[in-house]
């Protein structure tokens, strides 16, 4: 088991919230040990909640794409609210997680209620029955309508889903000249898909599309329905592999190591394919906590955005602010770029998002777009100082922030040129939270300590 301190807790914070407070900080070390608030707490079972409005349960109408673009609006707020106030849960980090993995589109799925309850589905399943859930996915509307399911009949068969079945979302392609399936197996198992249909919210098999006749899938034959094939799919070990990897690769580092992968892997064979065993093993192992992994990952366009806004204790935000600077650092919700996802860690940061990044983080600071627009909300710059205990010890004070806002501690000279922008020509010992201009000084010092590099690595 990992030494559960201080920083152990913080890197499991930084990896599995969207940012998170001192006092969860607080909350997160009365535990014994990691497996303790793990078990207990991060990876608890939640109800579902309430939906953002009444319009989730109405029949989606055609030709009304004003409507439609406000309730997607409406939902990606409910979302980012979420992942504020969800506490020290995990659930919504697994949600994004499961929209990055069974992707869908809203510009091509259309109506909001559908993508909501999608959304829903990778709620229920966060941490559940992986069987199960693949086999919901199938036949979700969302994704019936994004992978062309619902076209997908005896007479003229789509491939489309079956091979993203297999390909991205449960066996990976597999080495070799052969892979882990053929194009034979993507046939059949399209066969196999046929039948499904969307009527308002609700998906709709029609047995006379079915192709209702024998198939040979990874070498079985019989008359396999979706739910065969899902079954079958998952007596491959390469499967087990496959998402034990994209875990990893999420949530300890980009680069895998392999030989950690196959333990994932026999974890969640043998847990008959829960979610809930194999992230208790991932977030209690010492290879979570390695080191070299702290502070290693560049954080998400959605992690800068909720976890800058937990982290400066905002309460208040303009979603539909945050949900456009999201858009701009190329994450919009319910819009990945296609089925494959965000490629996520290098690809985040560019010659354009870089300077957006810490021009996000300025304006949360100074209550103003970089157009000079004043926003609704923005950093109370005193109250903030105010909160750490060093705020009137001015070099206690830089330390103190830098400590809590970066994932690594900075060398003496940058906390002194950090300094040197709080007192803005002053000395330290002059300086204190009352006196003039004081809460202009706060805010760049605090503008500046987000500027650091340091800032975007989680």
């Amino acid at each position: 088991m990992p030494v559960w301190n201080v920083d152990t807790a913080r890197h499991l914070l930084s990896r599995c919230l969207f940012g998170y407070t001192r006092s969860d900080l607080r909350k997160v070390l009365s535990f014994a040990s990691a497996d303790a608030f793990v078990r207990t707490e991060l990876l608890t079972d939640l109800p579902q909640p309430a939906p953002p409005d009444t319009w989730v349960s109405e029949t989606p109408v055609a030709n009304n794409a004003r409507v439609d673009g406000d309730r997607y609006k409406e939902l990606t707020n409910w979302w980012l609210n979420r992942m504020l106030t969800e506490g020290t849960s995990m659930r919504e980090k697994m949600v994004l997680f499961w929209h990055n993995h069974f992707t869908s589109e809203r510009q091509k799925v259309n109506y909001p209620q559908h993508m909501y309850q999608q959304n829903a589905l990778f709620r229920r399943y966060a941490f559940g029955d992986f069987r199960q859930f693949v086999k919901d996915v199938t036949i979700d509307p969302a994704m019936l309508i994004y992978l062309d399911g619902r076209q997908n009949n005896k007479n003229a068969p789509n491939e489309n889903y079956a091979r993203e079945l297999m390909e991205l979302f449960t066996l990976g392609r597999g080495d070799g000249p052969t892979g882990n399936y053929s194009e034979t197996d993507v046939k059949q198992a399209a066969l196999a898909l046929t039948g499904w249909r969307v009527e308002g919210l609700k998906a709709v098999f029609n047995k006379a599309s079915f192709a209702d006749r024998d198939k040979t899938f990874l070498g079985k034959t019989g008359n396999f329905t979706y739910s065969d094939i899902v079954d079958i799919i998952l007596t491959k070990n390469a499967v087990a592999e496959f998402i034990s990897r994209k875990l990893y690769k999420e949530f300890v580092y980009y680069q895998p190591n392999e030989a950690f992968i196959n333990q994932m892997a026999t974890v969640f064979r043998q847990a008959n394919y829960q979610i809930k065993p194999l992230l208790q093993f991932l977030l209690t192992s010492e290879e979570f906590y390695k080191p070299d992994y702290r502070g290693a990952k560049i954080k998400t366009p959605t992690e800068l955005l909720v976890g800058t806004i937990k982290e400066l204790g905002i309460t208040n935000p303009d979603w539909n602010y945050l949900a456009d600077v999201g858009k701009t650092l190329q994450q919009q919700l319910f819009q990945p770029p296609d089925v494959a996802g965000w490629p996520g860690q290098r690809d985040w940061i560019s010659s354009n998002t870089y300077p957006a990044r810490g021009g996000f983080t300025d304006s949360i600071v100074n209550g103003r777009r970089a157009s000079g627009q004043a926003l609704s909300f923005a950093l109370n710059p005193l109250g903030y100082a105010r909160s750490f205990a060093s705020a009137e010890q001015a070099e206690l004070f830089v330390k103190e922030v830098t400590d809590w806002l970066l994932r690594f501690p900075l060398s003496d000279q940058r906390r002194k040129q950090l300094l040197e922008t709080l007192l803005d020509g002053t000395i330290a010992a002059n300086w204190s939270t009352n006196t003039p201009m004081a809460d202009v000084r706060i805010q760049k010092f605090i503008k500046a300590v987000m500027r650091q590099p340091e800032y975007q690595l989680t």
